[in-house]
Parts: C-alpha cells; structure tokens; sequence
C-alpha cells in the first residue's frame, strides 16, 4: 500500500507532456484507497485507469473523484457483448467524461462500430467530447495467441472506427504498419527487476517508449514498490 502521506514533490518536474503518455492503474476495490493512490502520484501520472474492480466497487463515482484530482480517465471494460447492448452501454459511458474507453476487438467489426457510435451519442447529449475507443487486442498476460490474431484484430479495430489500440509492446510494430494513424496504449510496463506477475508479454518503459508507444500503462511496477514515489519517478524519467 502507498504512504498516504509520501511526499508529492519530485527531484526533477514532470512534463506535462511525460505525464500525459503515463496512466496509472488503479486496482482495488475501494474509492477512497484509489483516491489516496491516485493523489500520491498525480505529480508523475496525467491518466488514471479504472478496470472492472474500481469500477465494480464505486461506479461512475470513481471517473468523477479522479476528474477533479485533474486526471483524464482511462475506463477499461473490455466492452464484449451483442453490438446492441455495447451500444446501449457506451452511449451511457459517454455521458461520464471518461476519455478513453476498452472495448475488446474480438467482438469483431460491427460490435466495436456500435460501441464507437454508442460513445459519440451518450458524449453528444452530455456537451463532452467524445472518448477515445481502444480496441484490446490479444491480452499481455496471453503468450499463446497465433501470430495472425494481433494483425487480424488490429484491422478489425481500424474497419470498426476505434480511435486506438491496446497491444504488448513486442506489437508495435505490427500496428504502426497497418493503424499509423491510431493511437498506441501499452500495458505490462515493468521497471528492470520488478516482479513480472502474471505478464507474459512484458516491456520496460524505455522500450515500450523508444518503439512508438503513446501511452504507458503503469500498475504494479509503481503501486506495489516498496517507495511508489521513487518508481514513478522513475518510469517518468526513463520516456
């Protein structure tokens, strides 16, 4: 668990423009603890990332608390259903202000393009700009997938109208030859010697940044250091 009273100051500022291209993965079950978390560390993360644990446990809550600490938000559901109930429930997620939002590409063209039009819709009605749709690949924690099933998925997500991508850094390159113009979200971010957990398809964050990453997902690496401060700062200070 982080200090909640670890010092916010950095030796050397963060960049704005570092602290966009870093979201920090909030992973517990409680608003309050991720409000700490998320406080401690707002000095090197710009993007906040809420899975289905936060968001299970606090709802739209969660995106509200961490848009006033001035973080954007990154709502990862790997939306997967039937294209009418994606619909149905990204039209309501765009209405929270939320900037970027999961939906998985296995769900195939027609399901991301209604989440796509879903998201636009619930924006609109609320006067927000429209979050950006990620379409989630094949999963870090995945070494098992054939060698055809990035490529597939990556032009499932361009046909269906998502604004980026979620990929293993080892796939950056296979999306800036077929989505150059897409964005490019990379989680399993280890620092060198950190535990690597249950991800498979790992990168350090010079890495992941030298080989065109545009936003790094950052969770355990930093949340369970033994100083979080210190592996933030670090992580910000490898891009």
């Amino acid at each position: 668990m982080v200090d909640a009273g670890a010092p916010s100051g950095t030796e050397a500022e963060v960049s704005d423009e570092v602290r966009r291209r870093l979201a920090l993965v909030l992973d517990v079950d409680d608003l309050v603890a991720a409000n700490r978390l998320a406080a401690s560390l707002v000095d090197y993360f710009g993007v906040a990332k809420v899975g289905l644990e936060l968001f299970s446990a606090a709802g739209p809550d969660a995106i509200g608390s961490l848009r006033d600490l001035g973080y954007q938000v990154f709502l990862d559901l790997k939306m997967w259903d039937i294209p009418t109930t994606v619909n149905r429930s990204c039209r309501v997620l765009g209405a929270l202000g939320v900037e970027y939002l999961t939906l998985h590409a296995m769900g195939g063209i027609d399901m991301l393009r209604a989440g796509v039009e879903g998201l636009a819709e619930g924006a609109d009605r609320a006067g927000l700009p429209a979050p950006c749709a990620l379409g989630v690949t094949v999963l870090t924690s995945d070494d098992s997938a054939p060698d055809h099933v990035v490529p597939n998925r990556v032009r499932v997500a361009v046909e269906g109208g998502c604004g980026g991508l979620v990929l293993a850094a080892s796939d950056l390159q296979t999306a800036w030859d077929l989505a150059p113009r897409l964005k490019r979200v990379v989680p399993g971010i280890r620092l060198p010697g950190a535990e690597l957990n249950d991800q498979a398809r790992w990168a350090t964050p010079e890495e992941a940044a030298a080989n065109g990453a545009d936003l790094l997902v950052i969770g355990r690496t930093v949340t369970h250091a033994d100083d979080p401060v210190a592996a933030a700062a670090a992580v910000a200070a490898a891009i």
